[in-house]
């Protein structure tokens, strides 16, 4: 059962994602055309880019709110009633894990994982957002 504090937190996530620079880098890492995890690679490898920038400030900020309710800081259900968009960066990166853990030696977003793995109310917002994904994408003619 969500908190007072819970609110409070949600509140501040709120507020760092609605910053200035935290909206460019969604609105970056959001619109990336990744067709193969080289593209992916390319993202990381060239450090000091705008979207190496914008892609850590994206994965690292996720990772943080999921570990937040991975520790029970933060309750699963409010967090899962208020956020989406993390759903929407996982399904858009998930056709990579396998490659990245590979190439990487580490899996990639791991605590968003394992809150979506662990969570039936989560892999179900997942699913969703996957399939919308991939319709968009037909659509697209992609």
């Amino acid at each position: 059962m969500a908190t007072p504090q819970d609110a409070q937190l949600i509140l501040e996530l709120y507020k760092l994602r609605t910053e200035a620079t935290m909206r460019d880098s969604r609105t970056i890492v959001g619109g990336l055309n990744l067709n193969n995890f080289a593209d992916v690679q390319a993202i990381q490898r060239n450090a000091g880019s705008r979207e190496n920038a914008a892609w850590r400030q994206v994965i690292s900020y996720w990772e943080m709110a999921a570990t937040l309710v991975l520790h029970g800081t933060l309750d699963a259900e409010l967090f899962l009633d208020t956020n989406g968009e993390n759903f929407f960066y996982y399904a858009k990166l998930t056709p990579f894990f396998e490659d990245y853990a590979k190439a990487m030696g580490q899996p990639f977003m791991p605590k968003l994982t394992k809150l979506i793995e662990t969570n039936p109310a989560y892999q179900q917002r997942y699913t969703m957002t996957l399939a919308r994904i991939e319709a968009q994408k037909k659509q697209a003619g992609g």
